[in-house]
This record gives C-alpha cells, structure tokens and sequence, in this order.
C-alpha cells in the first residue's frame, strides 16, 4: 500500500459557541478553523485527523502539514508507521519554528489507515485492557466566573454523570480560593476535584491555593506555573500534599527531564502534545517504567479525543479522559465523546478510529478544501 494524496478541509465554528453567552472579546479570532486532513492510499483505504485552532492557526497549519510533509509522505507506505514517525522525528531538527504536534496529528491518520487495513480498533493494536474510561469534566473559566456560576456547573456536570470536575480558575487566591471552596461543599467530600491554573500564577500564590487544595483534597493541582519553570514546580510538589499534574506542553524528547527532576507527581500528555499515537505510547512506557501516572489531555478537537480514547483504553495509567466543551464535539455520528449512563466514554468498535463522520455536517461547515503540495 502507497500514500497516494493529502487533501484537508478547513471546518468552521463560530468562536460565538466557545465565549456564549458572553460576548466574544475584542482582539479574538471570529472562528475557529478545525483542518480535517485525509490520507489518501491506492488500496482505497483512507485515514483522517484533524488540528488544534483556538487562536486562529488552523489555517496556518494545513499549509505547513501540505509544504513541509507532503513529499515525505507520499510514496510511502501507511503501514511502516513507526519508519513515517521516524523520519518525523528526524526532520524535526531544522523545523525551528514548529512543534512536534503538527506531525503527531498526522500519525494518527496513519494508525487509522492500519486499523482499517487490518479491521481492527487502534486500542486492540495498540493492546486494549479495558472498554471504556471514566471521563470528568473540565469547566473553562469563562463559565465559572463567579462563586454562584461554580455551583450551577457542578450541580450540573454532576447531574450529566461525569465522574469528575475541573475548574479551570485564573483569578488568584482572593478570587479562586472561595470558588475551590463552593465546589468542594456542592460536590461533598468524596466526589474528584481538579484545579487547572493555565500557568498563571506565581510561586507564593500557587502555595497558598496549594494549602487550601490539600484542606479540600483535590486530586490534583494542574500547571500552576508554565511548564518551562521546572524549579517552581519542584518546589511547590515538595511543599504540598496536593499532586502536582503538568508537562502537558512538553514535548515527548524533554519529558524524561521531569521524571528524572522530580518536578512533577503526574504526567500529563494526549496525542497533539506527545508526537501522536506513537509518541503518546512511548511516553506512556516511559511512565510506566518510572513509575509515574499519565493523564490525558483533551485536545480539542473530535477526531484527536477519539484517538486519545482508543489510547486511553491501551493503558492502565490513565484515571480518566477529559472532556471539554460541548463545540469541540462535532461531524461524528453515534459520538463515543459523548458520556454513557455509567460515567464513562466508551470506545468504538469499528476499525482504525472507528467512528463514521458525518460528511453532510461536515460539507455544510466547509470553507476551504486544500489538495496535494502546496495547497493547490
């Protein structure tokens, strides 16, 4: 079998979905751009993937995915996924202004077109050990913005059946601490709460809402500080109970410096952020090797969480799967992102992602097709 073309779709929602019912703000992109990216093969066999684009670059990045990798992909055969990932790597090296990310999107395309080709889920490839996961939900801050919004989100993501919360707060102590507080007292004291603080605090106040966070046994405190200040972040694992969970925009080549430091208590990963399926598997034995737990991370986009499914269901070191805001969900019939009675997603049976896109929604949300190098 021989990669024939690349051909992606660029996919609109209106950033109307993310800020509703609040206004989107002044200097913000009108639209998120979603590449949809197909791998075209000779035998017929087609694998999909699709790109992050909250901030616009979703264009930007469908032409670095037909220019920089087009000629190293066509020609080759999809099945050798793991000498496809090499050269990625390879190249990788004088790719100065790019990351890792934009060829781990294209990985998973590749394991969809092995799964088809061999009428198998990724997750049995890969080697399934469980069916489903248990998935909590993240809360952005733009719905949390007050202590009366944080207890309508909890009652409500409680009442959807999510086995978990996260609060994705950014107001400082004065400001965060009070609605940690509300969370705790809505969802009692055995129900898992996460704190997510987007890089946005500084050491003496990540200790203080670290403190409160042991009192309220939160199961994590998530990337107080940018990921880059491994210092920060070992001090603050030293000084609180809470675990620390970070690392989420480390690239799979740096992660061992954080295990090895002892910066952080959990690994956070999905595959945009780790090199795709290949490089998110590699950082799950790292972790088992060393002992560490390995979070998945929503990556916002449908056909990426479903990849982080079928890996999610390849390994026992993942407590849960994220899922985020409802317009991240879209073009799959029968969605397996959407949570079942039990808590849970539930990953699909059918060969490679395993899900049946919905090309109608898909043609009806379309505003630009891009074929082979160059984007003609």
């Amino acid at each position: 079998m021989k990669i024939t073309e690349i051909t992606t779709r660029i996919v609109r929602r209106s950033s109307d979905l993310w800020y509703a019912p609040n206004k989107v703000p002044a200097g913000y992109t009108p639209y998120f751009d979603f590449p949809l990216t197909t791998i075209h093969t000779d035998e017929g066999i087609e694998g999909y993937t699709m790109d992050y684009c909250p901030l616009g670059q979703g264009r930007a990045s469908v032409i670095a995915v037909h220019d920089i990798f087009y000629h190293l992909l066509v020609g080759k055969d999809p099945i050798l996924h793991e000498a496809i990932w090499q050269d990625f790597k390879r190249m990788q090296r004088h790719l100065y202004n790019f990351r890792e990310a934009i060829w781990g999107n294209l990985d998973v395309a590749l394991w969809d077109i092995k799964g088809k080709f061999c009428n198998l889920p990724i997750a049995d490839l890969l080697g399934r050990v469980r069916n489903k996961v248990p998935a909590y939900s993240s809360c952005p801050p733009q719905t949390i913005e007050t202590v009366e919004a944080v207890e309508k989100q909890v009652k409500l993501k409680m009442g959807q059946g999510f086995k978990g919360i996260k609060l994705q707060l950014l107001g400082g102590s004065k400001l965060d601490i009070p609605r940690l507080q509300k969370a705790r007292e809505i969802a009692g004291d055995d129900y898992p709460l996460m704190l997510d603080s987007s890089a946005t605090l500084s050491f003496e106040v990540a200790l203080k809402i670290g403190y409160v966070l042991d009192d309220l046994k939160y199961e994590w405190f998530e990337e107080p500080f940018p990921d880059a200040q491994i210092l920060q972040l070992k001090k603050l694992a030293q000084a609180i109970r809470t675990p620390i969970l970070a690392a989420e925009t480390v690239g799979l080549f740096e992660l061992p410096h954080y295990m090895i430091d002892g910066a952080i208590d959990i690994i956070r990963g999905d595959v945009h952020h780790k090199s795709g399926i290949t490089g998110a598997m590699k950082a799950i034995a790292m972790c088992e090797m060393m002992g560490f737990e390995f979070e998945i991370h929503t990556a916002a986009a449908p056909l990426l969480d479903v990849a982080n499914l079928h890996v999610a269901c390849a390994t026992t070191l993942t407590r849960f799967v994220e899922s985020h805001h409802p317009m991240f969900r879209f073009g799959i019939k029968n969605d397996p992102l959407e949570i079942k009675e039990d808590g849970c997603q539930h990953c699909p049976t059918g060969a490679g992602l395993g899900v049946e896109i919905d090309w109608d929604w898909i043609d009806n949300h379309t505003v630009e097709a891009l074929t082979g190098y160059g984007c003609k």
